[in-house]
Protein backbone atom coordinates (compact mmCIF):
# COMPACT_ATOMS: atom_id res chain seq x y z
CA UNK A 1 0.00 0.00 0.00
CA UNK A 2 1.37 3.23 -0.78
CA UNK A 3 1.29 6.82 1.05
CA UNK A 4 -1.86 7.73 2.08
CA UNK A 5 -2.57 11.20 3.50
CA UNK A 6 -5.72 11.78 6.60
CA UNK A 7 -6.64 15.27 6.96
CA UNK A 8 -5.67 16.21 10.53
CA UNK A 9 -7.41 18.75 12.92
CA UNK A 10 -4.92 20.70 14.87
CA UNK A 11 -7.37 22.91 17.81
CA UNK A 12 -5.44 25.01 21.17
CA UNK A 13 -6.32 23.32 23.97
CA UNK A 14 -7.13 25.65 27.04
CA UNK A 15 -4.85 26.19 29.82
CA UNK A 16 -7.10 24.34 32.23
CA UNK A 17 -6.63 21.43 29.78
CA UNK A 18 -3.04 21.96 30.08
CA UNK A 19 -2.40 24.47 27.40
CA UNK A 20 -0.73 23.04 23.98
CA UNK A 21 -2.33 21.84 21.17
CA UNK A 22 -4.87 18.74 20.52
CA UNK A 23 -4.54 17.13 17.17
CA UNK A 24 -6.52 14.33 15.73
CA UNK A 25 -7.27 12.38 12.22
CA UNK A 26 -10.99 12.58 11.81
CA UNK A 27 -10.80 9.27 9.81
CA UNK A 28 -8.77 7.16 12.22
CA UNK A 29 -10.98 6.42 15.18
CA UNK A 30 -9.01 7.37 18.67
CA UNK A 31 -6.02 8.34 16.32
CA UNK A 32 -5.28 11.55 18.68
CA UNK A 33 -2.12 13.33 19.87
CA UNK A 34 -1.39 16.67 21.31
CA UNK A 35 2.23 19.38 21.41
CA UNK A 36 3.05 22.19 22.80
CA UNK A 37 2.75 23.95 19.52
CA UNK A 38 0.88 23.38 16.49
CA UNK A 39 3.63 21.74 14.85
CA UNK A 40 4.63 19.65 17.38
CA UNK A 41 1.31 18.69 17.34
CA UNK A 42 1.25 17.83 13.47
CA UNK A 43 4.78 15.90 13.94
CA UNK A 44 3.30 13.68 16.87
CA UNK A 45 0.11 12.73 14.65
CA UNK A 46 1.94 12.27 11.65
CA UNK A 47 4.11 9.46 14.11
CA UNK A 48 0.18 8.37 16.01
CA UNK A 49 -1.32 8.09 12.58
CA UNK A 50 1.61 5.68 11.25
CA UNK A 51 1.05 3.81 14.32
CA UNK A 52 -2.53 3.50 14.02
CA UNK A 53 -1.80 2.25 10.43
CA UNK A 54 0.36 -0.24 11.18
CA UNK A 55 -1.52 -1.55 14.18
CA UNK A 56 -4.62 -1.79 12.14
CA UNK A 57 -2.47 -4.02 9.13
CA UNK A 58 -1.18 -6.21 12.17
CA UNK A 59 -4.61 -7.09 13.33
CA UNK A 60 -6.02 -7.49 9.74
CA UNK A 61 -8.61 -4.58 10.35
CA UNK A 62 -9.97 -2.50 7.53
CA UNK A 63 -8.11 0.60 6.96
CA UNK A 64 -10.20 3.79 5.67
CA UNK A 65 -9.47 5.81 2.63
CA UNK A 66 -8.65 9.51 3.62
CA UNK A 67 -11.66 11.72 2.90
CA UNK A 68 -9.53 14.05 1.70
CA UNK A 69 -5.53 14.60 1.28
CA UNK A 70 -5.33 18.23 3.14
CA UNK A 71 -4.32 18.91 6.68
CA UNK A 72 -6.30 21.68 8.30
CA UNK A 73 -5.91 23.41 11.34
CA UNK A 74 -8.53 25.93 13.09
Amino acid sequence: MGRLDYPVVIQPLADEDGGGFLALAPDLPGCVSDGDTPEQALANIRDAIESWLSEARELGREIPQPSHGLVAAE
